[in-house]
């Protein structure tokens, strides 16, 4: 039996509509959390990138310096830690770097070292959460969203490109961008854009952002606004440059200077907007509610079924992979910023 809802107005003031400021002082002393991971053949301005979208030097470039270096493997997955604070807002960021992806000689199945450590941070996660005494709030290392970077070769997916993307969008939000796009000229992007989005489709990878009926209209709007120009053709640079009084961040080149904001060379800023100030909690929170729910949901089955058929369940818990990767899992190094695990950046 339905009940009808009474709407009432109050006679006098109440003062519950403060609850979302007192929600407000309440997320701000705890501050929010964030995870990235790039991903994406060495040379292709990833740390860059990073750097450039938070104004902080964040990451520095573990990729090879020159071609004498030896080729490092996927597994050797870097982790580095900081804490951004804007207008009394702080982010405590995770950048997750996977030097060597697609260099080897042989790439066979170069993805599985990283789809493996998103899902020991499910693994993680879960372990925490299943405990007696579980923690008040719990350490989140999931990965909210993966920066795939394809190079600018205006032929379209390499193989490896398209099994990795399955494989990752799979199991987290993907986002794929076209690096150093100042290789290409605007006739060049926008053909190298409609060939990959062509492809995305073949081979129907379901990147982000997704269709959901539970979005209103202006959300579904945006989005489909963001996916007419995905994958993002951008630039990157940590160099400030003065032009008649102007600063920016771009590039000195034999044939001009590039403006890394400016729309008409580069899609950096649709990437940023959509990265911080559009998706960021969008992102957060469709890793929990639709990534880590899939993961959780097949442990859970897994746990149930191994219990039911006579086996101790905290015996199979203990099968799930932590974060060491106890299954045989690549060793996962934190990478240290200047030998401190929370670098704090103030902007102004």
């Amino acid at each position: 039996m339905s009940v009808a809802q009474n709407i009432l107005q109050p006679s006098s003031y109440v003062g519950f509509d403060t609850i979302t400021t007192q929600i407000e002082h309440r997320l701000l002393k705890r501050g929010f959390q964030f995870n990235i991971l790039v991903a994406g053949y060495s040379g292709l301005g990833k740390s860059t990138l990073i750097n450039t979208l938070f104004s902080s030097h964040l990451v520095d470039s573990l990729g090879r310096k020159s071609s004498s270096e030896p080729i490092t493997k996927t597994s050797e997955i870097a982790v580095s830690h900081h804490q951004l604070v804007e207008n009394n807002v702080r982010l405590n960021i995770n950048v997750v770097d996977t030097p060597g992806f697609g260099d080897q000689i042989n790439n066979d199945k170069c993805w599985e070292p990283i789809v493996r450590y998103i899902k020991e941070q499910y693994s993680l996660y879960l372990r925490k959460e299943l405990t007696a005494q579980r923690e008040k709030f719990i350490s989140d290392s999931r990965v909210h969203v993966v920066l795939y970077f394809i190079q600018p070769n205006n032929v379209g997916l390499r193989a490896v490109d398209v099994l990795a993307l399955k494989k990752l969008s799979e199991i987290a939000n993907v986002v794929p961008i076209i690096s150093k796009a100042d290789t290409l000229t605007l006739d060049e992007r926008e053909n190298f854009r409609k060939i990959l989005q062509t492809e995305f489709q073949y081979h129907n990878l379901n990147l982000y952002p997704y269709n959901s009926e539970d979005l209103l209209d202006e959300e579904k709007e945006l989005n489909e606004s963001i996916k007419s120009i995905i994958p993002f053709a951008v630039i990157g640079s940590e160099n400030e440059i003065t032009i008649n009084g102007e600063a920016f961040k771009g590039r000195r080149t034999r044939w001009g200077t590039i403006n890394v904001e400016d729309i008409n060379q580069s899609e950096f800023v649709y990437l940023r907007d959509f990265l911080t100030r559009t998706h960021l909690q969008d992102l957060i929170e469709t890793t929990s509610t639709i990534h880590y729910e899939n993961f959780r949901s097949k442990q859970l089955t897994t746990l149930k079924e191994n219990a039911s058929s006579g086996a101790r369940t905290s015996a199979h818990l203990s099968q799930v992979p932590n974060q060491q990767g106890q299954a045989g899992q690549g060793p996962i190094s934190q990478q240290q910023n200047n030998g401190s695990t929370n670098n704090i950046y103030k902007r102004p």
